[in-house]
């Protein structure tokens, strides 16, 4: 049924913040660049911000990962540019290491190493 991830979308209340935030800690810049949503192509997936609220209780998504190189390093960038680490770096088995931040709109970011 499910073929692979293709859009993470972020709900922020600041859309120009979160678009420079995004694109500093990803070093991407945005493809799409509206009032109404923001995306951006990181490695063939879709990382969307959208500043509307309606029918979003904060907090109560679900956490979608993104594989990355260097966990700590990762993480340690996040953290520096405002992110709070909400799940600590802990490996999971077979030598996949997984870390959750949240974002400075309350969105959790999952991160994924290995595997």
């Amino acid at each position: 049924m499910f073929k692979k991830l293709r859009t993470v979308i972020y709900h922020v209340d600041d859309l120009q913040k979160a678009k420079e935030w995004y694109a500093s800690i990803t070093g991407v810049q945005p493809y799409f660049d509206e009032v109404f949503y923001v995306g951006f192509n990181i490695n063939g997936f879709e990382l969307g911000l959208d500043p509307d609220f309606e029918d979003v209780e904060r907090g109560a998504q679900a956490v979608a990962y993104w594989g990355v190189d260097d966990i700590e390093t990762t993480v340690k960038k996040f953290t520096n540019a405002g992110a709070l680490l909400s799940s600590k770096i802990r490996e999971v088995g077979g030598g996949i290491k997984v870390a959750v931040v949240t974002d400075p709109w309350g969105n959790a970011v999952g991160l994924i190493k290995g595997g």
